[in-house]
């Protein structure tokens, strides 16, 4: 019986290792990310329709409410009165809320937007991209982000936004 040559024997180990390591880059990349309390916020830069630049790398120090919606789901739209309050009196105490829109709809999006005279900082992410990044697909969904950078609160769906103990929670963290 013929012994294999030790660079074949290489070669080999040199496939299978290539092979491995193929196969953990493809499983990592079809795992879909869920941004979860405790995990740092997705980066993400926006041009809001107010004209505002936001990212996260400008909110070191500063309180973001980052909420998903869209103009065709109930529960958001029955959550967006208490939400554009909420924006109205915590913006004086350093909290930026931020409305992220999954609408495909531009015209129904901005009817929707002048209709409830919605006073936070709104962007429409047409095509789910930055939705897509923290894992939302089921809307509302908001993320509260601290000073760090961290989310220390998601929140899956409507939310009452006057509500002293959300409110309270917030204000824990400015």
């Amino acid at each position: 019986m013929a012994r294999a040559h030790p660079s074949s024997r290489l070669y080999f180990v040199g496939i299978a290792i290539t092979l491995a390591a193929l196969f953990y880059v493809l499983a990592d990349s079809l795992t879909e990310r869920i941004v979860n309390q405790g995990d740092q916020a997705t980066a993400f830069q926006v041009k809001t329709d107010q004209g505002r630049a936001i990212s996260i790398a400008e909110f070191p120090g500063k309180v973001l409410v980052l909420n998903f919606w869209a103009s065709w789901c109930k529960p958001c739209v029955d959550e967006m009165p208490s939400l554009n309050e909420f924006s109205k009196r915590m913006e004086k105490e350093g909290v930026t809320v931020l409305g992220i829109s999954v609408d495909h709809d531009e015209a129904r999006y901005r009817k929707f937007l002048k209709d409830a005279n919605i006073a936070f900082q709104t962007y429409r992410d047409e095509k789910a991209d930055i939705a897509a990044s923290y894992g939302t697909y089921k809307y509302p969904e908001t993320y509260i982000i601290d000073k760090q950078g961290k989310v220390v609160e998601k929140i899956i769906g409507e939310e009452f936004w006057l509500n002293p103990n959300v409110v309270n929670r917030i204000r824990r963290l400015l």
